[in-house]
Protein backbone atom coordinates (compact mmCIF):
# COMPACT_ATOMS: atom_id res chain seq x y z
CA UNK A 1 0.00 0.00 0.00
CA UNK A 2 2.50 2.36 0.97
CA UNK A 3 4.52 2.07 -2.57
CA UNK A 4 1.17 2.48 -4.16
CA UNK A 5 0.55 6.10 -2.64
CA UNK A 6 4.24 7.34 -3.19
CA UNK A 7 4.42 10.26 -5.12
CA UNK A 8 6.58 10.34 -8.32
CA UNK A 9 10.51 12.46 -7.50
CA UNK A 10 10.33 15.70 -9.27
CA UNK A 11 12.15 16.26 -12.60
CA UNK A 12 14.99 18.39 -12.20
CA UNK A 13 15.36 21.96 -13.54
CA UNK A 14 15.73 22.23 -17.57
CA UNK A 15 18.83 24.72 -17.71
CA UNK A 16 18.38 26.31 -21.07
CA UNK A 17 22.08 26.66 -23.33
CA UNK A 18 22.74 28.57 -26.22
CA UNK A 19 22.37 25.72 -28.70
CA UNK A 20 19.03 25.82 -28.17
CA UNK A 21 18.96 29.03 -29.63
CA UNK A 22 19.05 30.09 -33.26
CA UNK A 23 19.09 33.39 -34.46
CA UNK A 24 16.42 34.06 -37.77
CA UNK A 25 17.82 36.12 -40.63
CA UNK A 26 16.09 39.52 -41.60
CA UNK A 27 15.02 37.51 -44.86
CA UNK A 28 13.36 34.60 -42.75
CA UNK A 29 11.04 37.12 -41.37
CA UNK A 30 7.58 36.75 -43.01
CA UNK A 31 5.16 40.20 -42.70
CA UNK A 32 1.33 39.36 -43.62
CA UNK A 33 1.44 42.26 -46.51
CA UNK A 34 -2.83 42.44 -45.78
CA UNK A 35 -2.48 43.73 -42.70
CA UNK A 36 0.90 45.82 -42.65
CA UNK A 37 0.61 49.27 -41.79
CA UNK A 38 0.93 51.89 -44.57
CA UNK A 39 0.49 55.27 -44.70
CA UNK A 40 -3.15 56.65 -46.19
CA UNK A 41 -1.27 58.29 -49.73
CA UNK A 42 0.77 54.83 -50.19
CA UNK A 43 -2.90 53.30 -49.59
CA UNK A 44 -3.96 55.69 -51.86
CA UNK A 45 -1.21 55.05 -54.27
CA UNK A 46 -1.98 51.39 -54.03
CA UNK A 47 -5.55 51.35 -54.87
CA UNK A 48 -4.79 53.56 -57.54
CA UNK A 49 -2.60 51.46 -59.41
CA UNK A 50 -4.94 48.45 -58.98
CA UNK A 51 -7.61 50.37 -61.02
CA UNK A 52 -6.99 49.13 -64.55
CA UNK A 53 -9.48 52.24 -66.24
CA UNK A 54 -7.26 54.38 -63.85
CA UNK A 55 -3.55 53.13 -65.05
CA UNK A 56 -4.96 53.26 -68.84
CA UNK A 57 -5.81 56.76 -68.00
CA UNK A 58 -2.87 57.64 -67.15
CA UNK A 59 -1.00 56.44 -69.87
CA UNK A 60 -3.28 57.83 -72.47
CA UNK A 61 -2.53 61.46 -70.85
CA UNK A 62 1.15 61.18 -70.01
CA UNK A 63 1.74 59.90 -74.21
CA UNK A 64 -0.28 63.20 -75.04
CA UNK A 65 1.40 65.58 -72.39
CA UNK A 66 4.94 64.43 -74.25
CA UNK A 67 3.54 64.50 -77.41
CA UNK A 68 2.84 68.17 -76.67
CA UNK A 69 6.27 68.98 -75.41
CA UNK A 70 8.25 67.16 -77.84
CA UNK A 71 5.89 66.86 -80.88
CA UNK A 72 6.62 70.06 -82.57
CA UNK A 73 10.20 69.08 -82.28
CA UNK A 74 9.83 66.70 -84.32
CA UNK A 75 9.27 67.72 -87.48
CA UNK A 76 11.25 70.48 -89.49
CA UNK A 77 8.14 72.76 -90.11
CA UNK A 78 6.74 74.80 -87.18
CA UNK A 79 2.86 75.80 -86.94
CA UNK A 80 2.93 78.20 -88.90
CA UNK A 81 5.20 77.21 -91.35
CA UNK A 82 3.44 77.18 -94.85
CA UNK A 83 4.93 73.87 -96.73
CA UNK A 84 6.50 74.02 -100.17
CA UNK A 85 7.77 71.57 -103.08
CA UNK A 86 9.41 71.69 -106.27
CA UNK A 87 7.14 70.58 -108.84
CA UNK A 88 8.65 68.46 -112.21
CA UNK A 89 9.06 72.17 -113.86
CA UNK A 90 11.06 73.76 -111.17
CA UNK A 91 8.58 76.00 -109.97
CA UNK A 92 7.83 76.78 -106.63
CA UNK A 93 4.39 75.72 -105.79
CA UNK A 94 2.37 75.86 -102.25
CA UNK A 95 1.56 72.73 -100.97
CA UNK A 96 -1.97 73.35 -99.62
CA UNK A 97 -3.86 69.92 -98.60
CA UNK A 98 -1.75 67.37 -98.96
CA UNK A 99 -2.86 64.12 -97.24
CA UNK A 100 -0.50 61.02 -95.61
CA UNK A 101 2.27 61.19 -98.09
CA UNK A 102 -0.17 58.77 -100.04
CA UNK A 103 -0.94 59.34 -103.63
CA UNK A 104 -3.58 56.71 -103.24
CA UNK A 105 -4.96 57.74 -100.05
CA UNK A 106 -4.87 61.52 -101.24
CA UNK A 107 -7.38 61.07 -104.31
CA UNK A 108 -9.68 59.05 -101.96
CA UNK A 109 -10.11 61.39 -99.71
CA UNK A 110 -9.82 64.52 -101.94
CA UNK A 111 -10.79 63.49 -105.58
CA UNK A 112 -7.50 65.11 -106.65
CA UNK A 113 -4.42 63.82 -108.24
CA UNK A 114 -0.67 64.16 -106.78
CA UNK A 115 1.42 66.27 -108.96
CA UNK A 116 5.72 66.49 -108.28
CA UNK A 117 7.74 64.91 -105.50
CA UNK A 118 6.89 64.65 -102.29
CA UNK A 119 9.63 62.85 -101.15
CA UNK A 120 12.00 65.15 -99.23
CA UNK A 121 8.78 65.31 -97.34
CA UNK A 122 6.86 63.23 -94.61
CA UNK A 123 3.16 64.49 -93.06
CA UNK A 124 1.34 61.83 -91.07
CA UNK A 125 -1.37 63.89 -90.81
CA UNK A 126 -0.85 65.73 -93.58
CA UNK A 127 -0.98 69.04 -94.13
CA UNK A 128 -4.14 72.03 -93.93
CA UNK A 129 -5.70 74.43 -97.31
CA UNK A 130 -2.71 76.70 -96.45
CA UNK A 131 -0.14 73.85 -96.52
CA UNK A 132 1.15 73.90 -93.02
CA UNK A 133 1.90 70.69 -91.08
CA UNK A 134 -1.00 69.04 -89.32
CA UNK A 135 1.34 67.00 -86.95
CA UNK A 136 3.26 69.89 -85.60
CA UNK A 137 -0.07 72.23 -85.77
CA UNK A 138 -2.03 69.28 -83.65
CA UNK A 139 0.60 68.81 -80.83
CA UNK A 140 1.21 72.40 -80.39
CA UNK A 141 -2.03 72.95 -80.26
CA UNK A 142 -2.97 70.32 -77.43
CA UNK A 143 0.32 72.05 -75.56
CA UNK A 144 -1.73 75.28 -75.56
CA UNK A 145 -5.29 73.94 -74.43
CA UNK A 146 -3.20 71.85 -72.01
CA UNK A 147 -1.25 75.25 -70.69
CA UNK A 148 -4.47 76.90 -70.35
CA UNK A 149 -6.72 74.16 -68.62
CA UNK A 150 -3.50 73.97 -65.92
CA UNK A 151 -3.20 77.50 -65.31
CA UNK A 152 -6.72 78.03 -65.00
CA UNK A 153 -7.61 75.09 -62.68
CA UNK A 154 -4.85 75.33 -60.40
CA UNK A 155 -5.48 79.04 -59.83
CA UNK A 156 -9.13 78.34 -59.70
CA UNK A 157 -8.34 75.32 -56.94
CA UNK A 158 -6.70 78.18 -54.69
CA UNK A 159 -9.50 80.48 -55.02
CA UNK A 160 -12.09 78.49 -54.57
CA UNK A 161 -10.67 76.03 -52.18
CA UNK A 162 -9.78 79.50 -49.72
CA UNK A 163 -13.31 80.62 -50.00
CA UNK A 164 -15.29 77.52 -49.23
CA UNK A 165 -12.95 77.37 -46.60
CA UNK A 166 -12.82 80.44 -45.11
CA UNK A 167 -16.95 80.75 -45.47
CA UNK A 168 -18.01 76.94 -44.31
CA UNK A 169 -15.18 78.19 -40.82
CA UNK A 170 -17.15 80.96 -39.71
CA UNK A 171 -20.30 80.02 -40.72
CA UNK A 172 -22.94 82.57 -39.94
CA UNK A 173 -23.56 85.66 -41.35
CA UNK A 174 -20.01 85.43 -42.86
CA UNK A 175 -21.33 82.11 -44.64
CA UNK A 176 -24.44 83.42 -45.72
CA UNK A 177 -23.43 86.04 -47.52
CA UNK A 178 -20.46 84.49 -48.91
CA UNK A 179 -22.67 81.61 -50.20
CA UNK A 180 -25.25 84.41 -51.66
CA UNK A 181 -22.49 85.71 -54.05
CA UNK A 182 -21.63 82.38 -55.14
CA UNK A 183 -25.50 81.63 -55.78
CA UNK A 184 -25.20 85.01 -58.34
CA UNK A 185 -22.12 84.49 -59.76
CA UNK A 186 -22.87 80.72 -60.49
CA UNK A 187 -26.36 81.81 -62.10
CA UNK A 188 -24.73 83.78 -64.80
CA UNK A 189 -24.71 81.77 -67.92
CA UNK A 190 -20.94 81.24 -69.05
CA UNK A 191 -21.60 83.06 -72.73
CA UNK A 192 -22.80 86.21 -71.31
CA UNK A 193 -19.39 86.43 -69.33
CA UNK A 194 -17.32 85.70 -72.73
CA UNK A 195 -19.59 88.45 -74.48
CA UNK A 196 -18.72 90.92 -71.42
CA UNK A 197 -15.28 90.25 -71.54
CA UNK A 198 -14.96 90.30 -75.23
CA UNK A 199 -16.00 93.89 -75.32
CA UNK A 200 -13.47 94.64 -73.15
CA UNK A 201 -10.65 92.21 -73.85
CA UNK A 202 -8.71 91.53 -77.10
CA UNK A 203 -9.53 87.99 -78.42
CA UNK A 204 -6.76 85.28 -77.72
CA UNK A 205 -5.62 82.99 -74.96
CA UNK A 206 -6.03 85.81 -72.13
CA UNK A 207 -9.73 85.95 -72.54
CA UNK A 208 -10.09 82.06 -72.49
CA UNK A 209 -8.02 81.87 -69.13
CA UNK A 210 -10.27 84.98 -67.36
CA UNK A 211 -13.30 83.46 -68.53
CA UNK A 212 -12.50 80.49 -66.93
CA UNK A 213 -11.58 82.06 -63.57
CA UNK A 214 -14.88 83.41 -63.45
CA UNK A 215 -16.55 80.66 -63.44
CA UNK A 216 -14.42 77.56 -62.30
CA UNK A 217 -13.92 78.18 -59.10
CA UNK A 218 -17.09 77.98 -57.70
CA UNK A 219 -17.57 73.67 -57.67
CA UNK A 220 -14.45 73.73 -55.75
CA UNK A 221 -15.93 76.18 -53.45
CA UNK A 222 -18.48 74.33 -52.60
CA UNK A 223 -16.72 71.10 -52.52
CA UNK A 224 -14.23 72.80 -49.91
CA UNK A 225 -16.78 74.34 -47.68
CA UNK A 226 -18.50 70.68 -47.63
CA UNK A 227 -15.89 69.16 -46.18
CA UNK A 228 -15.09 72.29 -43.93
CA UNK A 229 -18.76 71.98 -42.25
CA UNK A 230 -17.81 68.23 -41.87
CA UNK A 231 -14.96 68.34 -39.72
CA UNK A 232 -14.43 71.87 -37.82
CA UNK A 233 -16.53 69.95 -34.97
CA UNK A 234 -13.79 67.09 -34.76
CA UNK A 235 -11.95 66.58 -31.48
CA UNK A 236 -8.44 67.51 -33.01
CA UNK A 237 -10.03 71.14 -34.03
CA UNK A 238 -11.45 71.79 -30.92
CA UNK A 239 -8.00 70.87 -29.56
CA UNK A 240 -6.58 72.83 -31.18
CA UNK A 241 -9.21 75.77 -30.90
CA UNK A 242 -8.67 75.57 -27.50
CA UNK A 243 -5.03 75.93 -26.84
CA UNK A 244 -5.56 79.19 -28.27
CA UNK A 245 -4.54 78.60 -32.26
CA UNK A 246 -5.43 81.09 -34.83
CA UNK A 247 -8.82 81.11 -37.31
CA UNK A 248 -5.86 81.00 -40.21
CA UNK A 249 -3.73 78.60 -38.75
CA UNK A 250 -6.75 75.61 -38.06
CA UNK A 251 -8.22 76.32 -41.54
CA UNK A 252 -4.64 75.98 -43.68
CA UNK A 253 -2.54 73.91 -41.42
CA UNK A 254 -4.86 71.57 -39.28
CA UNK A 255 -8.57 71.02 -41.78
CA UNK A 256 -6.61 71.78 -45.13
CA UNK A 257 -4.82 68.86 -45.43
CA UNK A 258 -8.07 66.45 -44.37
CA UNK A 259 -9.77 68.26 -47.14
CA UNK A 260 -6.97 67.86 -50.02
CA UNK A 261 -8.54 64.65 -51.61
CA UNK A 262 -11.64 65.49 -52.72
CA UNK A 263 -10.38 68.72 -53.81
CA UNK A 264 -7.68 66.92 -55.65
CA UNK A 265 -10.72 64.91 -57.08
CA UNK A 266 -12.76 67.16 -58.52
CA UNK A 267 -9.48 69.13 -59.67
CA UNK A 268 -9.01 66.16 -62.07
CA UNK A 269 -12.73 66.09 -62.82
CA UNK A 270 -11.83 70.34 -63.88
CA UNK A 271 -9.40 69.72 -66.40
CA UNK A 272 -11.30 67.95 -69.22
CA UNK A 273 -14.34 70.61 -68.66
CA UNK A 274 -11.80 73.75 -68.83
CA UNK A 275 -10.10 72.12 -72.23
CA UNK A 276 -13.61 71.82 -73.65
CA UNK A 277 -14.70 75.10 -73.10
CA UNK A 278 -11.56 76.38 -74.36
CA UNK A 279 -12.33 74.54 -77.51
CA UNK A 280 -15.76 75.28 -77.79
CA UNK A 281 -14.81 79.07 -77.16
CA UNK A 282 -11.91 78.79 -79.98
CA UNK A 283 -14.51 77.13 -82.33
CA UNK A 284 -17.17 79.76 -82.04
CA UNK A 285 -14.36 82.65 -82.67
CA UNK A 286 -13.30 84.23 -79.24
CA UNK A 287 -10.77 81.97 -78.27
CA UNK A 288 -6.80 81.31 -79.54
CA UNK A 289 -6.40 83.69 -82.42
CA UNK A 290 -4.84 82.56 -85.48
CA UNK A 291 -2.23 81.93 -86.93
CA UNK A 292 -1.93 80.46 -83.14
CA UNK A 293 -3.92 77.22 -82.72
CA UNK A 294 -5.14 74.99 -80.17
CA UNK A 295 -7.59 71.80 -80.30
CA UNK A 296 -10.62 74.14 -81.02
CA UNK A 297 -9.22 76.17 -83.97
CA UNK A 298 -7.84 73.33 -85.49
CA UNK A 299 -11.50 71.76 -84.91
CA UNK A 300 -12.98 74.86 -86.36
CA UNK A 301 -10.33 74.86 -89.22
CA UNK A 302 -11.11 70.59 -90.43
CA UNK A 303 -15.01 71.71 -89.79
CA UNK A 304 -14.66 74.40 -92.34
CA UNK A 305 -12.78 72.11 -95.20
CA UNK A 306 -14.73 69.09 -93.99
CA UNK A 307 -16.28 68.45 -97.44
CA UNK A 308 -12.95 69.20 -99.47
CA UNK A 309 -10.57 68.03 -96.87
CA UNK A 310 -12.02 65.76 -94.29
CA UNK A 311 -9.08 64.24 -93.02
CA UNK A 312 -8.21 67.62 -91.24
CA UNK A 313 -10.65 67.29 -88.68
CA UNK A 314 -9.79 63.57 -87.64
CA UNK A 315 -6.51 64.51 -85.12
CA UNK A 316 -7.69 67.38 -83.14
CA UNK A 317 -10.98 65.57 -82.64
CA UNK A 318 -9.44 61.93 -81.43
CA UNK A 319 -6.72 64.21 -78.91
CA UNK A 320 -9.61 66.18 -77.67
CA UNK A 321 -11.73 62.97 -77.01
CA UNK A 322 -8.42 60.83 -75.25
CA UNK A 323 -7.85 63.79 -72.99
CA UNK A 324 -11.27 63.85 -72.05
CA UNK A 325 -11.53 60.10 -71.64
CA UNK A 326 -7.95 60.17 -69.80
CA UNK A 327 -8.68 63.01 -67.46
CA UNK A 328 -12.01 61.41 -66.31
CA UNK A 329 -10.48 57.65 -66.04
CA UNK A 330 -7.65 59.40 -63.81
CA UNK A 331 -10.53 61.29 -61.50
CA UNK A 332 -12.72 58.22 -61.26
CA UNK A 333 -9.78 56.48 -60.08
CA UNK A 334 -8.64 58.78 -57.67
CA UNK A 335 -11.81 59.16 -56.48
CA UNK A 336 -12.43 55.77 -55.39
CA UNK A 337 -8.72 55.10 -54.17
CA UNK A 338 -9.29 58.67 -52.23
CA UNK A 339 -12.42 56.61 -50.11
CA UNK A 340 -12.09 53.25 -51.12
CA UNK A 341 -15.02 51.07 -50.36
CA UNK A 342 -15.28 48.30 -47.58
CA UNK A 343 -14.88 45.50 -50.05
CA UNK A 344 -12.10 47.04 -51.56
CA UNK A 345 -10.12 47.16 -48.79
Amino acid sequence: MAKKNAQPAAAAAYVPVKEDFVLLSQRDIRTDANFASQSYWKGVFTHFFRNRRAVVGLVIITVIILLAIFGPMMNAFGYRDIVQYRNEKNKRVVAKGISPQIPALHKLLTGEELEGNFSEYTFLFGTDDLGRDLWTRTWYGARVSLLIAFVTIIIDMIIGMSYGLISGYFGGMVDNVMQRFVEIANSVPRLVIVSVLAIFMPKGMGLVIVALLLTEWIGMSKIARAEMLKIKEQEYVLASRTLGARSNHIIFKEILPNTIGPIITQVMFSIPTAIFTEAFLSFVGVGIVLPQCSVGTLIEDGFNNITTLPYQILPPIIVLALLMLGFNFIGDGLREALAPKLEDM
